[in-house]
């Protein structure tokens, strides 16, 4: 093996058709990699089709993982090395701008001995284009190193590549192996040794014949830590949060959250309903909140449109519900795997009338993790539903944290049964807060009635104007207390300057690394990541007036300046202009793809182009 080469970090994909394995790999390659000290961060390549056709673009499937020295909070850019199980998928990543001039791409030779001549000629073709466009193309036996262990190679050769590219990365085989044995755990004892036996397998051969070494140096941590999805660790927050029922509809990219709450929850004596619908789902959810839980429902955009009615009635009728929305690509069922931030304008507005309710957005996974309790909280002391916006980056992708120690004041407090005073109310709004005591129909007293209409403060039907409009005072008042408790958000870099790009959710970690990397340079740049979206954070207007020119960064559409008048602008910077009567401009993508650094600095580079200094 050639002498290692000491990086500080690395991009390696792997990419296959959809079902031999090519997540699971990368999967383990960063829990391999966290569990050494390095920082890491995870992206799935899905396709869009469940069984999507071989040996084509459509039918890409993989992981995308960024392996570093210290902390790693996004997916970074340009892929260093990738492992192709064929040459038809690495299409796919050459469209959305993966691989760069010098990309190692380890590819599997059995292309080239099919006897389909059609193949052998595309394989062929692929290989010199792919050594035009600048990648360093190497053959690699997957198919036939993996035949020598296991029969169907598409069930091991994702395995074998593993222990081939820990040979490359100087991977610790301890911990790989302990992975494979977490893997398979509820396999038999042949599959789990199977498996032993590919990854090192795959390990000796990288060692002999990959002529490939590079190191990157580890900081193992001082305290516990885990590796986690943004999924995962929502499921892990609800289960902080003290909260006793999940009800939910099965939807991409959400779905996981769910999966992991229906194997722990019993163990807790909680419940997981899964309903016929996503109607139902929040339906559900809102009849355990009435009998004093507050439930969470879990979805993702489309299942959001069909909540909407009964999101406004629980604004309506003050039940307190966490709602978590994963986004992805829309409109209507969308890109079902993609990640997008489009969901934002409908979590504030989609409802009937106005229904005013608190909207956050993790931008971390530890963040993923603590908001679900602070939602609860939220949810109970405010009698409104409260909406978690995630994305499909933060779900799928993985991340070390530190792992969270339980705290008493996290959980929920025991359900109040005691006598509920008569004379009160059930919706006694506070004339300065707009707050009310939540009754619950086990006290003495505590039955009230819940209706879908305009109400009173005894919760009856009234038509009249004047209780109408108080109700509606009522509800947007609570909205204002919360906003006078929050804090200012917290700027990354110098407090004044020439640009302040604002964002939010999973972009966070992009757009910082592009600021610094600017801020390197000379330029005076700054950011801000909003995590509270209804109500706004205080202090934007004035954070906003020390910088010069101000702009959005997000994943979801808006038009070029070009357009004018009709301009659409992006749907935060949307909210901000109305808020603030500031001239915010903006810059967005939406092609299905986390935002990565390098094209965040060219559209900062643009933008300052444009205007003078």
């Amino acid at each position: 093996m050639s002498e290692r080469q000491v990086v500080s970090e690395q991009i390696i994909e792997f990419v296959s058709d959809a079902g031999e394995g090519a997540q699971t790999a990368g999967q383990c390659l960063g829990t391999v990699s966290a569990k050494m000290g390095n920082g890491i961060w995870t992206v799935e390549i899905i396709p869009a089709e469940v069984e999507p056709p071989r040996r084509s673009k459509a039918g890409a499937s993989g992981n995308r993982v960024r392996i570093g020295r210290g902390a790693i909070t996004n997916a970074g850019d340009k892929a260093d090395l990738v492992v192709a199980f064929n040459e038809q998928v690495l299409y796919s990543r050459f469209d959305v701008g993966a691989m760069r001039e010098g990309t190692i791409i380890l590819l599997d030779d059995k292309w080239a001995y099919v006897e389909d001549a059609s193949i052998r000629a595309d394989f062929e073709s692929a290989v010199a284009d792919f050594r035009a466009r600048g990648c360093d193309v190497r053959f690699v036996p997957f198919e036939a190193e993996t035949k020598k262990i296991i029969p169907d190679p598409r069930h091991g050769k994702n395995i074998w590549s593993l222990g081939l590219v820990c040979a490359i990365y100087d991977r610790d085989m301890a911990h790989a192996e302990l992975e494979i044995e977490r893997k398979f755990a509820r396999k038999s004892r042949a599959v789990v040794d199977s498996n032993l036996s590919l990854l090192r397998a795959g390990y000796a051969w990288g060692q002999a014949h990959s002529g490939l070494a590079f190191s990157i140096p580890a900081q193992p941590s001082s305290e516990p830590r885990i590796v986690v999805n943004g999924n995962i660790a929502l499921a892990l927050g609800i289960m902080a949060a003290g909260i006793e029922v999940c009800s939910m509809y099965p939807i991409t990219p959400a779905t996981s959250i769910s999966h992991y709450l229906a194997e722990a929850f019993p163990r807790m004596g909680c419940v997981v309903h899964q309903a016929e619908d996503e109607i139902s789902a929040l339906g559900f959810a809102l009849g355990a909140s009435f009998a004093g839980k507050t439930p969470v429902t879990i979805t993702s955009g489309p299942g959001l449109a069909l909540k909407n009615e009964f999101l406004a009635l629980a604004v309506m009728a003050e039940l307190p519900v966490v709602v978590v929305i994963v986004q992805r690509g829309g409109p209507s069922t969308g890109l079902p795997t993609r990640v997008e931030q489009g969901d934002l304008l409908a979590a504030l507005y989609a409802q009937p009338g106005d229904a005013p309710k608190i909207v956050l957005a993790p931008s971390t996974h530890e963040e993923c993790f603590q908001f679900v309790i602070t939602a609860r909280k939220l949810a109970e002391t405010f009698r409104t539903p409260v909406i978690l916006l995630s994305d499909a980056n933060l779900a799928t992708g993985q991340q070390p944290i530190a792992r969270p120690r339980p705290k008493p004041q996290w959980f929920a407090p025991p359900v109040d049964l005691g006598d509920w005073d008569e004379n009160v109310p059930p919706f006694q709004w506070d004339e300065e807060t707009g707050l009310s005591q939540r009754p619950i129909p086990g006290q003495k007293n505590g039955n009230y009635v819940v209706t879908g209409l305009a109400h009173d403060q005894n919760g009856h039907v009234a038509y009249e104007s004047s209780i109408n409009e108080r109700a509606l005072c009522a509800r947007s008042t609570k909205m204002a207390t919360l906003q006078r408790a929050l804090k200012p958000p917290v700027v990354h870099g110098d407090a004044e300057g020439d640009l302040l790009v604002i964002g939010w959710g999973s972009p966070r970690g992009a757009i910082e690394e592009a600021v610094d990397t600017l801020r390197v340079r000379g330029l005076r740049v700054s950011s801000v990541t909003l995590k509270f979206l209804s109500p706004l954070e205080p202090g934007l207007k004035e954070i906003f007036s020390r910088f010069r020119h101000l702009l959005c960064i997000e994943m979801n559409y808006s038009d070029p300046a070009s357009y004018g008048e009709s301009r659409r602008y992006s749907q935060l910077c949307t909210v901000l202009r109305a808020h603030t009567l500031c001239d915010i401009d903006c810059w967005s993508h939406v092609r299905g793809i986390p935002l990565a650094p390098s094209e965040i600095e060219r559209a900062i580079l643009d933008h300052l182009k444009g205007i003078e200094l």
